[in-house]
């Protein structure tokens, strides 16, 4: 029975990112192409895209550009000569959102379905799966029940985010940002309005909260659950943060290369999906990198409290509480070191998130920058940590590649022969002349203590047989010299017999699960619309296909629910006063209504004049 390869999906915000995840360990790197990716200040020009690809594939690690916005009329053939120019410099795979595409001309490169597709049911995946989509993004809100009734209904590899920040309404469903600025999510412009501060009244007027962060989420963190993950059906296990910075990206990613490989390691019928074994200088810990606050989101509750509703700026980690503070300086109770230039922060009851840039460090008493007076028992968090940060800019290249290397003496000089960890083999010759040594038996050992030296490669060097006459003699430089050759040959063979794989999309009309569709299912050109009725779809009226056209949009669906967030929830807290009806939130933008399906769990946002009318 052939084993299950399981894949470390990391973001790449640019080269220098991609390169990074990669060294640390990711089998595969998601990053945004030159135009037309859900997050629009991550582009990146083909030339960079193809130098990752390169470097990607050299520890057959794979590449995925991020294609996931919806296009209109006049951008779908320009997104498909860019479909063609990716598929050419050897993009592994497309991540795409608009069905559009499958009627196009496309080039044979794999499609992934992404989660902007609002990939949450087995029916839907299923579709997806047999229109010709390779892997499919799982929504993000699903439950583990939800994933497993998805995998035992398919075939097609799962993908599932199981890091960082999370969008408060399903993916791919949240219009407000196009409603409210006519900057839409779906086309990588999202205003983020889930960051913004809210206040919350019933319907009768009475403030229930007011300037908090109603909307915005902790990021997530599925760490402790990536064994129940990959047995419910989960095969490429995808960190969210293509805005991210490189240090973020190094740490991550080597948690969870950590984290993947003990669960392989001690499983036969797992794999890794590349090459190469990581090590690495720094100890990782996400809670060191940005985080709002940790959370599994819905993952195993139904009923979950994820908000993050003091702040949503990074609080990092938490180090502890304040046991006493003068003008000049506070003490913690804390295990952690803290140093010069260490950036701190904590909530303030009145003015919310407040930092502290540490401009001395004595132990457990922090010396700030700025004098304060802290009150005891003030919880104290790191958000920016001075020698980690240092650590992480310092780690590069973590990934070696283990080799074999066989040493014959020929005919004409000198052979080596490269066995790799994928049973890839070169051979490297070199003519030299002969020469007599001074002393017997002194060239083997020679040869295999150059021949070991790997530093600066890709490459680590485990079994060495030499075989050359006792009475001969070579020099170091020569060995030297044929290391650095045969490693560069090898590694060309590497790229040479890599191969990128080519799907052509099956042309079918297998029934979309839906007789109608509407602003929901993003359309915004006519290839797609001859997609969905190619697929079954009889009533498509165009009025309705785009939300700033109807005031009965429902602007954000979300799992998310702030009646559950502020233990209003009766089926959380039995003894909840009932809240007046409708409940109302707003901020600079306007006043939204909230609307509530208990029996799903779910609840809705909406323009409050839709009520009115």
């Amino acid at each position: 029975m052939p084993q299950r390869k399981i894949e470390l999906l990391s973001p790449a915000k640019n080269l220098t990112c991609g390169i990074s995840a990669i060294n640390h360990g990711a089998d595969a790197v998601y990053v945004g192409g030159p135009q037309f990716g859900a997050r629009a200040a991550a582009g990146n020009s083909l030339a960079d895209i193809e130098k990752l690809i390169t470097h990607a594939h050299q520890f057959r690690a794979k590449v995925y550009v991020a294609f996931n916005t919806i296009f209109d009329d006049r951008e779908l053939e320009r997104a498909i000569h860019l479909c063609h120019q990716l598929y050419n410099i050897g993009v592994d795979a497309l991540i795409i959102q608009d069905v559009g595409l499958l009627e196009s001309d496309l080039p044979p490169v794999p499609l992934h379905s992404s989660t902007q597709m609002n990939n949450r049911t087995a029916e839907k995946v299923r579709f997806l799966e047999k229109v010709g989509f390779q892997q499919v993004v799982l929504a993000r809100e699903l439950s583990l029940d939800q994933i497993k009734k998805i995998s035992r209904a398919t075939t097609v590899p799962l993908e599932f985010f199981v890091h960082g920040a999370l969008c408060v309404s399903y993916s791919g469903q949240c219009y407000i940002s196009e409603v409210m600025t006519g900057r839409s999510a779906n086309r990588g412009e999202c205003a983020q309005f889930c960051r913004h501060k809210f206040t919350l009244k019933d319907g009768q007027g009475k403030v229930l909260e007011e300037d908090k962060y109603l909307l915005s989420l902790k990021d997530l963190n599925l760490s402790n659950h990536l064994r129940t993950l990959i047995d419910a059906g989960i095969s490429s296990f995808k960190i969210e943060g293509r805005l991210k910075d490189e240090n973020y990206v190094k740490n991550v990613t080597a948690y969870y290369r950590q984290a993947l490989d003990a669960l392989i390691d001690s499983d036969d019928c797992l794999s890794r999906s590349s090459s190469g074994r990581c090590s690495f200088s720094f100890s990782p810990d996400p809670s060191r990198s940005f985080n709002r606050g940790q959370t599994d989101y819905f993952l195993t509750s139904r009923r979950n409290t994820p908000g993050a509703i003091r702040s949503p700026k990074s609080t990092g980690q938490k180090l502890g509480r304040v046991v006493r503070s003068e003008a000049r300086f506070f003490t913690l109770e804390t295990r952690e070191i803290i140093s010069n230039g260490d950036g701190l922060c904590f909530f303030d009851p009145e003015k919310g998130l407040l930092g502290i840039r540490v401009n001395r460090a004595e132990g457990k008493t922090i010396y700030p920058k700025d004098p304060m007076v802290l009150p005891a028992g003030t919880v104290i968090y790191r958000n920016s940590d001075t020698v980690f940060n240092k650590l992480l800019s310092q780690s590069e290249q973590c990934r070696k590649i283990t080799i074999q290397i066989d040493l014959q003496e020929t005919v004409e000089g000198l052979r080596v022969r490269v066995i790799d960890e994928d049973g890839i083999i070169s051979e490297t010759s070199i003519k030299v002349a002969k020469e007599m040594a001074r002393s017997l038996g002194a060239v083997a050992k020679l040869a295999e203590k150059q021949l070991r030296k790997s530093g600066g490669t890709f490459f680590q060097v485990g079994d060495v047989q030499v075989d050359i006459r006792p009475e001969q003699f070579f020099s170091t430089a020569l060995f030297n010299k044929l290391r650095r050759k045969s490693f560069d040959n090898h590694m060309e063979k590497r790229l040479q017999e890599y191969q990128v794989n080519h799907v052509e999309l099956p042309r079918n009309d297998f029934p979309w699960p839906a007789a109608e569709v509407s602003y929901l299912d993003n359309i915004r050109n006519q290839k797609a619309e001859v997609f969905f009725k190619r697929h079954g779809v009889t009533r498509i009226n165009r009025k309705t296909l785009r939300a700033t056209d109807g005031d009965e949009c429902v602007l954000m669906n979300t799992k998310y629910c702030i009646k559950a967030q502020l233990n209003f929830c009766p089926f959380i807290n039995k003894k909840a006063d009932e809240l007046a009806e409708p409940l109302l939130i707003s901020d600079n933008t306007g006043t939204y209504e909230l609307g509530f399906d208990c029996k799903k769990c779910e609840m809705t946002v909406k323009k409050q004049q839709d009520r009115k009318k």
